[in-house]
């Protein structure tokens, strides 16, 4: 499947939403796209282990971590799991850390920054709820789509 969101847009104007400009790609796989699952959470990864411990099936896991920069939610241990277990990638409201081993692995990895300290573990959040952040609700079943030129989001599958 090749993903390029720019010709995504130019297909289906007025079907898509497009996320703000504020991520960067740290994963190996650098366009990627799937089905939605979501997250919200703040300053503590226990629910995003969760998640990709379970079978991801191609899904994208959106992880609204409030937009902090204190601490990762995401690292290299996490990541490898969602290799493992078939997750397409993972699209971080906040930062990830060991951003050079992720950038080895098949998962798309996209955040806001690095940051070295590890989150707190209180097992704290929500699961399957829409999300909005970056001008765009990401809703648990629709689809994302990232690559180099950003993120947009469908109600339908686009590829």
């Amino acid at each position: 499947m090749t993903i390029q969101t720019a010709d995504l847009c130019d297909a289906n104007e007025g079907r898509i939403q497009v996320v703000a400009p504020m991520f960067r790609s740290f994963g190996g796989r650098t366009a990627f796209g799937g089905p939605i699952a979501t997250l919200k959470v703040f300053e503590d990864n226990t629910l995003v282990r969760s998640a990709l411990e379970g079978a991801g099936e191609g899904r994208v896991l959106v992880v609204d971590g409030g937009g902090s920069l204190r601490c990762a939610l995401v690292g290299d241990q996490l990541a490898l799991l969602g290799v493992n277990n078939g997750w397409a990638g993972v699209i971080v409201y906040g930062c990830i850390r060991d951003a050079k081993a992720i950038g080895q692995m098949d998962i798309g990895a996209f955040a806001l920054a690095t940051h070295p300290l590890k989150s707190v573990k209180r097992g704290v959040g929500e699961r399957d709820i829409p999300v909005s952040f970056g001008g765009v609700s990401f809703v648990p079943g629709q689809y994302v789509y990232a690559d180099e030129d950003g993120v947009i989001v469908s109600a339908t599958a686009l590829l």
